[in-house]
């Protein structure tokens, strides 16, 4: 499987997580890296998923993967 880069401008790191938004619920999701590439969706670097921000009023979904 060819690595994925973080879908922000600029950034040649390799994403490791997936947001999508949800205008109509002012709601961003963000969770481990989709299976598939997803032109919907926004694959990010570690970098980027921690600096993540969304508009004054909107709710982050943030989906944990469980480690051993």
């Amino acid at each position: 499987m060819r690595e994925r880069q973080c879908s922000k401008v600029g950034c040649t790191r390799e994403a490791v997580t997936t947001l999508t938004y949800d205008y109509g619920d002012q709601m961003a999701a963000v969770g481990p890296l989709g299976r598939i590439d997803d032109p919907h969706a926004h694959d990010l670097c570690a970098i980027h998923t921690d600096r993540l921000s969304v508009p004054k009023g909107w709710t982050v979904i943030r989906h944990e993967t469980l480690r051993a």
